[in-house]
């Protein structure tokens, strides 16, 4: 491969790894060989000790195609490169867990896996070479990335250099492979990385905080406030790199109900003839609804052998099938799991998607090309013909088992579409035929103008639930040091009757049929929306926190006591006590930010204020409390919280300073 040959790794042989940094990105490499007698096996893993007996199982299940290519050239190497999902197999995240009972450890989980995934994603190198001198006539061996994170803009070209190396040099690849990675800066979600591998630096956006739900309870500190990127180009949620059109040419018109399904969590079983092609049919998919993070399971290469699969197999007739998004090649699956509701098939077995590929990067190259539009006859609509009928007929009456016999690029689903086809959309489609990199060139261009439409079809269908997250600021008169009023209840209910009444908007009303509230019911019944209510609450409440925070930093605290009720003081003051115990507690924990000194300074400074125009037996009783007392004591005073560390409040109160 020309990347691998042109990257040079040059390595101190003694220079050491930090672990920690190497885990924020990758938990280990692997090397996996398929032996006759033995099965998959696992060679080499680095850092050894990172996965328990479990996890290297269902790792090394995964990392191989369910059989050896096939192709017409018989070539003697044959390379691709696929991804594949499961569930982590232990309690703790983290390999070593000597600390995993103190902060510090907690704090090191969460710094190492900053995704907050309960899953791992493995990103393959498969090599199969072909033999007849070897037994079944060929080997095959895998090199195996393993992440928390969805990283795939990173990982994709990193495999492609780590791939062939490691079939120059062996195992030595992994460790200077992870040399360079444990270099790298610590993950900066949503933003534009450089990241050094050997003389080479990739240059790669990460997906943003918002294509992450948290799994399980998150604490304050692990939301992030929402930031849309106004850059095209910034991704808006997972796979952003995936080549939508490339993998879905033949279905561009059921791409508006396929949005749908993935919209209301509805399950999807995708079959492709190769790894590649279910794989970045799956990644497409998971893209095609962003910004909205999917909360529905989904897994990029399934097989037989996960240990969910015996769960799946086992549904009863009428038995609801898990919402799930399962990619497979093996067609074993159209028999077993017949009670997934649609089915999508994708892919060609002689489609170039199959081989090594890092996908189009840029559309500068495909600029100057000509081309023609696709128009809409050239999609999945063909011109009436006897041969069409009959092909048609016996799709729809055998079912997806006529892929037992013949592959065909079809979707079986009962589900009746409300959005329609955007049609202005498809025909600014372009159609390069079918030329190399002038087809790469274009479909760069095309996956922007899809991504780009179905963001806007998305942020469109959202936007009716944006008042619920709108944060509020003290108003004229009202006391910043109060707690802000909570962000206005949602019932789902009055939510659908209110938007009945005013209407989708402009941009929806164009783009879907009469029925288009159904489509608001189904998603507020399906799985992906409380997740993301959940966590655009959160996200508010901490901007409304922020914003109030703010402002009692502005606030003069003279002008406002003024004008107070001696009820009105008292209120204030032990308002304003609870703001800087908060403040001291958020330093304490480690989660306190910049701006924390400078709040507590100004937040005592305003207890003392306050202090000072209560009545005298007001004060007194006020000291009775230790912890009040040592608050609104003189300069550089240690203030310590039960159970805590002491913190230091450089305030000189009034008392103090006119001695």
């Amino acid at each position: 491969m020309n990347r691998a040959t042109a990257v040079s790794l040059k390595v101190d042989p003694n220079s050491k790894h930090d672990l920690t940094s190497l885990r924020r990105w990758v938990v280990a490499f692997c090397a996996i060989r398929f032996d006759l007698e033995q099965g998959q096996v696992i060679e080499e893993c680095y850092p050894s000790g990172s996965l328990i007996p479990e996890e290297e199982l269902e790792i090394a299940f995964n990392s191989f195609p369910d059989s050896m290519s096939q192709s017409q050239n018989r070539s003697s190497i044959h390379d691709c490169m696929f991804f594949f999902r499961f569930p982590c197999r232990r309690s703790s995240l983290s390999a070593n867990s000597s600390s995993d009972n103190n902060k510090a450890g907690a704090a090191n989980r969460r710094s190492i896996n900053r995704t907050g995934s309960k899953y791992i994603y493995g990103y393959v190198f498969n090599r199969q070479r072909q033999d007849e001198r070897l037994k079944r006539g060929g080997e095959q061996k895998s090199v195996v990335i393993l992440s928390y994170s969805p990283y795939s803009s990173v990982f994709k070209p990193l495999l492609q250099i780590l791939g062939p190396l490691f079939f120059d040099i062996g195992k030595r690849a992994l460790e200077h492979v992870a040399s360079y990675v444990s270099a790298w800066p610590v993950p900066a979600l949503g933003k534009l990385m450089e990241l050094p591998i050997g003389n080479a630096t990739m240059k790669v956006y990460l997906p943003p905080f918002t294509s992450f739900l948290p799994e399980g309870s998150s604490s304050p500190d692990e939301v992030m406030p929402v930031q849309f990127p106004v850059n095209q180009s910034v991704p808006q949620g997972l796979f952003h790199d995936a080549d939508l059109f490339g993998i879905f040419r033949g279905l561009l018109m059921q791409l508006w109900m396929l949005w749908e399904l993935l919209l209301v969590g509805e399950p999807l079983l995708v079959i492709a003839p190769t790894p590649p092609q279910c794989c970045e049919a799956v990644a497409s998919l998971v893209s095609l609804v962003a910004p909205l993070p999917l909360s529905v399971d989904f897994r990029p290469y399934f097989t037989i052998h996960d240990p969910d699969f015996a769960h799946l197999n086992s549904l009863k007739e009428g038995e609801p099938f898990p919402p799930m998004i399962l990619g497979v090649t093996n067609l074993f699956f159209l028999k077993a799991l017949r009670s997934v509701p649609h089915i999508i098939s994708v892919g060609s077995p002689s489609s170039s998607s199959a081989k090594l590929s890092q996908g189009p990067r840029s559309s500068s190259a495909g600029r100057n090309m000509r081309s023609d539009s696709l128009n809409l006859q050239q999609l999945s609509l063909k011109k009436f013909s006897p041969s069409n009928l009959l092909t048609a007929v016996k799709l729809r009456r055998e079912g997806p088992l006529s892929l037992m016999t013949e592959h065909k690029e079809t979707i079986w689903s009962t589900y009746s579409s409300i959005t329609k086809p955007d049609t202005a959309i498809l025909n600014r489609l372009i159609d390069a035929g079918m030329i190399g990199r002038v087809e790469e060139s274009m479909s760069v261009v095309n996956n922007e103008i899809l991504r780009r439409h179905f963001v806007e079809l998305t942020s469109n269908f959202l936007a009716p639930f944006g008042p619920y997250f709108r944060p509020t600021t003290p108003s004229e008169g009202v006391s910043p040091f109060l707690d802000p009023p909570p962000l206005p209840s949602f019932n789902g209910n009055e939510f659908l009757e209110s938007l009945s009444a005013r209407g989708p908007g402009k941009f929806l009303s164009k783009r879907m049929r009469a029925n288009w509230l159904d489509l608001y019911r189904l998603f507020l019944r399906g799985k992906n929306f409380m997740p993301w209510f959940q966590r655009r609450r959160a996200i508010a409440e901490q901007e409304q926190q922020k914003l109030w925070r703010q402002a009692r930093m502005r606030t003069d605290i003279q002008m406002f006591v003024s004008k107070m009720s001696e009820l009105e003081i008292v209120d204030s003051f032990n308002a304003i006590e609870q703001h800087l115990l908060a403040e001291i507690q958020s330093q304490q924990s480690g989660r306190a930010n910049p701006e924390s000194v400078s709040a507590c300074q100004k937040l005592k400074g305003d207890l003392q204020v306050v202090y000072n125009v209560l009545p005298k037996d007001m004060q007194e009783l006020l000291l009775f409390n230790p912890q009040r007392a040592s608050l609104l004591q003189g300069s550089l005073e240690l203030t310590k919280l039960p159970g805590r560390a002491s913190v230091r409040v450089e305030v000189v109160s009034e008392r103090s300073s006119s001695i």
